[in-house]
């Protein structure tokens, strides 16, 4: 059997190793319809003449797109666009905020080179251990460096190392509130904080929100109201709405915490995404905020690794102590893991792969879905609002019928009553954006029929 015409990926200038680059290639023509399932590639000789490279590239790029799930390869006949998965198939998940998978970037390859690195460099039993504390000396120097864009210059000795964020603010709140203590935040907030309040016995008090998240008259009212002296809030990319709160905001939010003696509590997960760094809140009053950084959201789940940067080094061993109690300690691997990819420059090179997936996902998602809904260029997250005629119940259950996971509001409403008609999509955890696509298409048409 002869090779089909020739197909020949159009290849980015930059985004990683060369045959990455033809992987995502497949990938762009495959969501762009030149490529569809059946569809037989050029052999790997065939492919590295037309691209003048040599053919074990060719191999490489072969191997990473079986690897994703988008070529299948049939001893003696070549390499085939793989089939999509049929109706029986797992949901397509909207559901669940994760970093896409970068696609310039070998994701593999890098927590190999990693390991070899760190184990190299480290004792294996040690890693293997109990660690005292919340982190070592050298994994808060790495939390200084990772924080350093958002919040200037950290001494190692106000950062505390947790295993992941829903950790971090557990141990924050239990740290900062006793039970019964009131804490204020956005009216639309992360799950995992109302999870946290109700384990720990806190009040939450939801504050009107704006385009821009919350504005520190609204929070200045609702100190003064409610008398309460913790606040919680995610400046950046709020989850669920996406909101971006502006300097001038920050700014007058920091005054207001020094002014009333309130103490913030800063979920920072998505800052690193911003191709422009704003200041945190943690900046501008050092004194009064909390700042909570995942690696969860901007590089991968799987290192469990957040960093906790408090007001001062006495701050930091009262958060220590809550967080021994909780968790014992940070994963050692991990977070000698997290700090090589910091210190080698690993973590800012998939921190930009992630981010440029991201982009390309939102761009995608805008030239699909209907007007209305809050996002960032290069946040995880969609908040879409509802046309008049829709209940969010009924489109989660037609939605879900397709296959489809979505995430409604009220799981993000302090009250529930006041839920709008209105859902989040998370854009990362659908593998391809072939897939993705087709999601969204869905979900287009849902939101699209008449009542």
């Amino acid at each position: 059997m002869t090779d089909a015409p020739l197909w020949t990926p159009k290849l980015a200038a930059s985004g990683g190793s060369l045959y990455l680059r033809i992987a995502a290639a497949i990938e762009d023509d495959i969501t762009a319809g030149r490529l569809r399932p059946g569809d037989r590639l050029p052999s790997q000789r065939a492919l590295a003449d037309a691209l003048g490279i040599d053919m074990t590239t060719v191999t490489r790029a072969y191997a990473e797109g079986r690897r994703r799930q988008v070529l299948d390869a049939v001893t003696g006949r070549g390499s085939f666009i793989a089939a999509r998965p049929d109706a029986d198939a797992a949901p397509l998940d909207l559901a669940m905020i994760l970093p896409p998978r970068p696609r310039g970037l070998a994701l593999g390859d890098l927590i190999r080179r990693g390991l070899d690195d760190v184990l190299t460099r480290s004792d294996p039993d040690a890693l293997m251990s109990y660690h005292p504390g919340a982190g070592l000396e050298a994994e808060k120097a790495a939390g200084a460096v990772w924080l350093n864009p958002a919040l200037g210059d950290v001494t190692p000795d106000r950062i505390a190392v947790a295993s992941g964020a829903q950790a971090a603010l557990t141990a924050t709140l239990a740290t900062l509130a006793a039970p019964g203590d009131t804490v204020l935040c956005e009216a639309l907030t992360y799950p995992g904080l109302i999870g946290a309040a109700q384990a720990l016995g806190l009040k939450l008090e939801g504050i009107a929100m704006t385009a821009d998240g919350v504005a520190a008259d609204a929070l200045d009212e609702a100190a003064a109201r409610t008398g309460a002296r913790l606040v919680c809030l995610t400046p950046t990319m709020q989850n669920p709405t996406a909101a971006v709160t502006p300097v001038t905001q920050r700014i007058a939010i920091a005054e207001i915490l020094r002014r009333r003696g309130l103490t913030l509590i800063e979920d920072d997960p998505y800052a690193p995404l911003l191709r422009h760094p704003l200041p945190a809140i943690a900046a501008l009053a050092p004194a009064q905020v909390w700042h909570i950084a995942t690696l969860s959201k901007c590089l991968t789940p799987g290192l469990r690794t957040a960093f906790v940067a408090a007001p001062d080094a006495e701050a930091a061993r009262r958060l220590t102590v809550t967080l021994r109690a909780f968790t014992q300690s940070p994963a050692p691997l991990m977070t000698a893991l997290a700090a090589r990819w910091i210190r080698s420059g690993a973590a800012t090179d998939l921190r930009d792969a992630v981010r440029e997936e991201a982009e390309a996902r939102q761009a995608l998602a805008r030239r699909i879905l209907p007007p209305g809904g809050g996002a960032h260029d290069s946040g995880l997250h969609i908040w879409q609002t509802l046309p008049p005629h829709w209940d969010r119940a009924a489109l989660i259950a037609m939605a879900r019928a397709e296959g489809l996971g979505l995430m409604p509001s009220d799981i993000f409403a302090v009250d529930p009553r006041a839920a709008p008609d209105a859902v989040r999509l998370a854009l990362g955890a659908i593998p391809d954006r072939a897939r993705l696509k087709t999601a969204l298409q869905t979900l287009a048409a849902l939101i699209a029929k008449t009542a």
